[in-house]
């Protein structure tokens, strides 16, 4: 079957989770509450990587199946401010260089850990049908220098769609490369492999504006045979990929793990380059966060097991003002930090220090 019909075979209920494990009528009751806020989709693929012997202690199970934490709705549904730097409809414009664009809701699957549940697999408010208009309107900005197509998952659109904003985009003189953030070639890696209309899209366009996939691994299991192979099958294609994990307790939350992935992902041709704290988002915060001190240690024991390409990463977080790189400790209670990417031009490489409380996993507004 090809992509599109491999998606038709994805487990949306729980009551179709009795097919690898054993849940009572009042499980799927409870499940059946939390997935009418915030909706699954898991594809057979990523199913399959599952310890189903054991899977509460499972690290991709945690990432794709709801857990009873999701009820807690303790935190923020929009941690980076994106409404506000929304400037026409599915486009955002929070940095000078760069405009984000979110060009569908939709994903091949629903991670537990997203941070835009107020949006992905619920509601299209915030996403993009006006490619004209935008592309219109960083031909206008002239310091946007690159442009994010992300979503959602900007793969599990059409390779009609995709060829439509590249073909709108790629004309456009001072913009340097164009992105697509995707997590398809970790949850669905033949949408990539396997789909060679899209490979010659790409194989053509990057030829006229350089193309870069971000995409997100986040433990060495999700790093398979057919997911290396996806990767290698867009570098064949002439595009960069870059990796951005994101830290989440119960899953790369030790710097064996965490570094294991990273020499993995350096060896296949995925370049890491950020380690994201997870945001306290509702429905996310109590079950991912882990506090910025434990963070910091772990990341630093992940990046002494590397070579000097592993050793490029950036631990940050997405502050509503600014991408802010965590530097480390100062004292027992205090931490550096500073702005790698500012909202404000106040901000611009700003260092500053932050009082930590025990267990503190995140900055309040305003940082610093």
């Amino acid at each position: 079957m090809n992509w599109k019909e491999a998606l038709r075979t994805n487990v949306t209920k729980a009551g179709e989770l009795r097919e690898y494990m054993d849940l009572t009528d009042s499980q799927i009751e409870h499940l059946n509450r939390i997935l009418h806020q915030f909706p699954m989709t898991v594809t057979r693929y990523y199913l399959s990587l599952i310890d189903w012997n054991d899977p509460a202690r499972d690290p991709v199970f945690r990432m794709c199946i709801p857990s009873i934490s999701e009820t807690d709705l303790s935190g923020d549904f929009d941690t980076s401010g994106e409404a506000d730097n929304t400037v026409i409809s599915g486009l955002q414009h929070k940095y000078p260089q760069t405009a984000l664009i979110l060009s569908t809701h939709r994903c091949a699957m629903y991670c537990r850990h997203c941070f835009r549940k107020r949006l992905v697999g619920i509601s299209d408010d915030e996403t993009a049908d006006n490619v004209a208009e935008m592309a219109a309107y960083v031909n206008a900005h002239s310091e946007i220098s690159n442009i994010l197509i992300s979503g959602g998952d900007a793969f599990v659109n059409s390779n009609q769609v995709i060829a439509q904003y590249l073909e709108h985009f790629t004309p456009i003189p001072h913009l340097d490369l164009i992105r697509f953030g995707t997590r398809t070639p970790v949850v669905l890696p033949e949408r990539i492999y396997d789909d060679h209309e899209l490979l010659d899209i790409l194989k053509t366009y990057t030829q006229k504006k350089q193309i870069y996939v971000v995409t997100q691994f986040n433990h060495p299991k999700e790093l398979t045979d057919h997911a290396r192979k996806a990767v290698k099958t867009l570098l064949d294609a002439g595009v960069i990929v870059k990796n951005q994990t994101v830290l989440l307790k119960g899953i790369n939350d030790s710097s064996h793990v965490l570094g294991a992935l990273l020499k993995d992902l350096t060896k296949c041709g995925a370049v890491p380059y950020y380690i994201f704290q997870c945001r306290p988002v509702s429905g996310v915060k109590s079950q991912f966060q882990v506090p910025l001190m434990q963070g910091y240690e772990i990341v630093e024991g992940a990046k002494n097991m590397q070579n000097g390409q592993g050793k490029c990463i950036r631990y940050a977080m997405s502050h509503v003002t600014g991408k802010i790189e965590i530097l480390g400790p100062v004292s027992q209670n205090e931490m550096l930090f500073k702005y790698h990417q500012a909202k404000y031009a106040k901000d611009y490489g700003r260092i500053f220090t932050g009082e930590m409380t025990p267990g503190q996993a995140w900055l309040e507004e305003p940082a610093g």
